[in-house]
């Protein structure tokens, strides 16, 4: 429960760094948990649901492990495979829905993010391995 809390805080403080980090992690969550609930009908949102959630179960075991550090980022691995079974879902769906909409905006954002990871967890690797958030409870 502590490291769930650590975890939390630690998202809560980096909205308050600057707009930038803030406006990401909104678009990442509207992306990856808001607008999923309004198609829990298709298999694809039922997905991103359960990556999202497994995502935030994994990076809260590794603030247990290691704080808030920038291994955080193996956090969204769950989102490798899921970008490619979406990917493979794009052929079939109609890009001028809302939902082809949202399935070709979430990939793009999710691979962004994990591009962002990849650099986070490699300088993680390199030896950077203080807390990115610092004093929290």
């Amino acid at each position: 429960m502590h490291a769930f809390l650590r975890f939390n805080s630690g998202m809560m403080n980096m909205m308050k760094r600057s707009t930038p980090v803030r406006l990401w992690l909104l678009l990442l969550v509207t992306a990856n948990m808001v607008i999923p609930l309004f198609f829990l009908g298709r298999l694809e949102a039922r997905l991103v649901l359960a990556a999202f959630l497994a995502s935030i179960v994994l990076m809260t075991a590794l603030t247990a492990i290691s704080g808030f550090t920038r291994l955080l980022g193996l956090g969204h691995m769950f989102w490798i495979p899921l970008l490619w079974f979406l990917w493979t879902r794009l052929d079939g769906t109609p890009s001028d829905t809302f939902f082809g909409l949202w399935l070709s905006v979430l990939i793009i954002l999710n691979a962004l993010s994990l591009v962002i990871d990849t650099v986070d967890v490699s300088r993680y690797i390199a030896g950077e391995r203080e807390e990115t958030v610092k004093d929290l409870t």
